[in-house]
C-alpha cells in the first residue's frame, strides 16, 4: 500500500508494516541536473510537490518530477522552449503555468536539448531579483 507523507514523500507499507521511502522522481535525472549546476553559486535544492527543485538565489530554476522535469524559462522565452522536442507547457492541477516548461525524461537525458532549456531558464532566473 502506498501513502503520501509530509513534504510529498511517497511511502510503501509492506508486509512487515515498515515504511519504505519511494522517490517521486528519477534520481538519475536529478544527478544530471546537479552536474549542470555544479560550480554555479547560489544554488540550493528543495523538495517540492513530490519532486526536487533547484533554486538559484532563492528563485525556482528547474526541477525533476516523476516522468521528467521542469524549467522556469519565463514567458518571453516560452515559445522558443516549446520548439524543443520533448518540451511542453507545464500544467499543475489542470492549469497551464505561464513561463514554466515541462520536459520529458528523454529531453532531460539529451545533453543538447537540456542545455538549451537550462540556458533559457538561467537567463530568465538571472533577470529576477534574488530572494536570498
Amino acid at each position: 500500500m502506498l501513502f503520501l507523507g509530509l513534504g510529498g514523500v511517497v511511502y510503501a507499507l509492506g508486509r512487515s508494516q515498515t515504511r519504505e521511502r519511494i522517490m517521486a522522481y528519477d534520481e538519475g535525472l536529478a544527478e544530471i541536473m546537479r552536474g549542470d549546476l555544479e560550480g554555479l553559486g547560489g544554488v540550493e535544492e528543495k523538495r517540492m510537490f513530490g519532486g526536487l527543485c533547484f533554486m538559484l538565489d532563492g528563485n525556482m530554476l528547474c526541477g525533476v518530477h516523476q516522468g521528467g522535469g521542469m524549467f522556469r524559462v519565463g514567458k518571453e522565452r516560452e515559445a522558443r522552449a516549446l520548439e524543443i522536442d520533448g518540451a511542453g507547457p507545464m500544467t499543475f492541477t489542470g492549469r497551464k503555468m505561464g513561463g514554466m516548461i515541462d520536459a520529458s525524461d528523454e529531453a532531460i537525458a539529451d545533453d543538447a536539448r537540456r542545455d538549451v532549456l537550462m540556458a533559457l531558464a538561467l537567463e530568465n532566473v538571472r533577470s529576477l531579483p534574488p530572494k536570498v
